[in-house]
């Protein structure tokens, strides 16, 4: 997703919905990693970072085997022959919401919907390199090649397949994912005389065993997903359930050598259901996993999603330098402005030669005191290096009272500004209808200057800058940095509102003499 779509526009696909795609808006609702105590936040290795509950509603969404992370959403399939696309919402790094889910059947060689337990019981799922999506089935033991998750199947001879030549009907391939040296299989059972793994090695396979950590190997743990790193670690899911005991779950991490090592055992009082999906995310030398549990379309179980990071796989990364570029040394007439706040005094210098519009209007607000008493209401903040990151927003919130008519707009390929760290822009729905809010950017945020080649009208004008900020940063980010109300606001919005916002006192401006 580019960043200048999430900053001001509600979320969009990265990739082209399958048409025949069927929407909806899920109900949520968010649990903690330990339900008798808020502040659990470590199992083990990981460190839990959000999660939901899943509502069935109408669609009876649920079912869900296996998870996958691709374009920025989790791809699943479910045990009834589906496949789900998830967009998560995510608030410094932490999963809020689901905020949307795609659906559509998983079809045939022949283009059929498949129907009954021995077609439809899809248990993995992995984007294999060329893009397309390899589906492992059980009952009717196969995978199936799709290059586009709502068009027909495609058979496969795939030689891994002969790892579930023996299972028992309900019990075949569970995981299927991509590994830096081939694909890597595990089947739903252990300490048989079949090994439960397979992989991919040399231009052959090589089959093991993969035990689960106690107190799962007593409890007749079994794998149930697996996905892997671009190091080479794979993260296998293990999960267990008895009636008098209960769910438990246990995640451990298997490197290129076949050696397992345990990374969190999850017992009661920890958030527990059928757990059968697993997906590694990877960004900014971090690594995350994404959980999903497995309601089998019960009243008794919960279609859990949950979002870990692993604490041992983070590595400190150094961010590539910013382009070089040709330095302007020509000096342009500003003036210079305090916002005054409760938090402190910002102050910044209005580009009132190369945005004399934009900022002339900021300067009629300021002189008429149509800012004092209004607020920074916004925080948005981009889970991104460096961090914090994200911008806040403030000014009139379109109050009739206070608000002029709206202003022409100076795009930044005119002004020859841009939206870097401390840029003040103007907030708009389209060109010309600029008045009284205003954010400012706490990091480079280019994607929003105007983009001339873009056929898309907003982004083709993007958004008008007019000063930046020279002192006063620190306060920024205090105001960036206060508790939002994960309920309040509307749309893309919810969750970014400032949950008791930040009140302007004062705009004013700084006399020559500073006084």
């Amino acid at each position: 997703m580019t960043l200048n779509k999430a900053l001001f526009a509600a979320l969009a696909c990265a990739v082209a919905l399958p048409v025949s795609a069927q929407g909806v808006l899920p109900q949520t609702t968010p649990i903690a990693l330990d339900q008798s105590s808020d502040n659990e936040t470590i199992v083990g290795d990981l460190i839990y970072r959000g999660g939901v509950i899943v509502e069935p509603g109408e669609q009876e969404i649920g079912g869900i085997s296996s998870l996958e992370w691709a374009d920025d959403k989790l791809f699943a399939v479910t045990d009834d022959g589906r496949w789900l696309i998830m967009t998560p919402d995510e608030l410094d790094g932490r999963l809020v919401d689901i905020i949307d889910i795609q659906s559509g059947p998983l079809r045939s060689t022949k283009g059929k919907r498949l129907k009954g337990k021995d077609e439809a019981d899809s248990e993995a799922l992995t984007r294999a390199d060329d893009g397309s999506w390899l589906v492992a089935f059980e009952h009717d033991h196969r995978i199936w090649r799709y290059p586009d998750l709502d068009g027909d199947a495609q058979e496969t001879d795939l030689a891994i397949s002969d790892l579930a030549f023996d299972a028992a009907d309900n019990s075949g391939m569970e995981t299927l994912t991509q590994s830096t040296e081939g694909l890597l299989a595990c089947g739903e059972w252990t300490g048989s005389d079949m090994p439960n793994c397979m992989r991919e090695r040399g231009g052959g396979l090589v089959s093991f065993e993969v035990s689960p950590p106690a107190p799962l190997d007593e409890r007749r743990g079994v794998p149930t997903d697996a996905d892997c790193a671009s190091d080479g670690t794979c993260y296998i899911l293990f999960r267990s359930y008895s009636p008098d005991q209960g769910n438990a779950a246990a995640i451990i991490a298997l490197s290129s050598a076949n050696e397992a090592i345990p990374l969190a055992i999850m017992l009661p009082p920890l958030t527990l259901d059928n757990f059968e999906g697993l997906t590694v995310r990877e960004e900014y030398g971090r690594t995350f996993l994404y959980l999903a549990s497995d309601n089998n379309f019960s009243d008794r179980q919960r279609t859990l999603v949950m979002k870990f990071e692993v604490q041992s796989a983070r590595k400190d990364i150094v961010l590539p330098p910013p382009p070089s570029t040709e330095i302007d040394s020509a000096v342009y007439e500003t003036v210079l402005v305090v916002i005054e706040t409760t938090l402190g005094e910002i102050t910044v210098a209005l580009e009132t030669e190369r945005a004399p519009i934009t900022a002339s209007n900021f300067l009629r607000y300021a002189d008429e005191d149509r800012f004092d008493g209004t607020v920074f209401y916004r925080a948005m903040r981009l889970n991104r290096d460096p961090r914090p990151n994200g911008l806040i927003q403030g000014g009139t919130q379109w109050d009739p009272k206070r608000i002029l008519a709206g202003i022409a707009h100076e795009p930044t390929s005119i002004t020859g500004l841009s939206h870097t760290s401390g840029a003040l822009s103007m907030a708009m729905g389209e060109p010309g209808t600029a008045n009284g809010d205003f954010s400012i950017m706490l990091q480079d945020q280019v994607g929003l200057d105007a983009q001339p080649d873009s056929d898309e009208p907003v982004w083709k004008n993007g958004y008008a800058v007019f000063g930046y900020v020279t002192e006063g940063m620190d306060v920024v980010t205090a105001i960036h940095s206060a508790k939002v109300d994960p309920d309040k606001g509307e749309g893309w919005m919810k969750g970014q509102m400032i949950a008791d916002p930040v009140t302007i006192i004062d705009v004013r401006r700084v006399s020559p003499s500073g006084d």
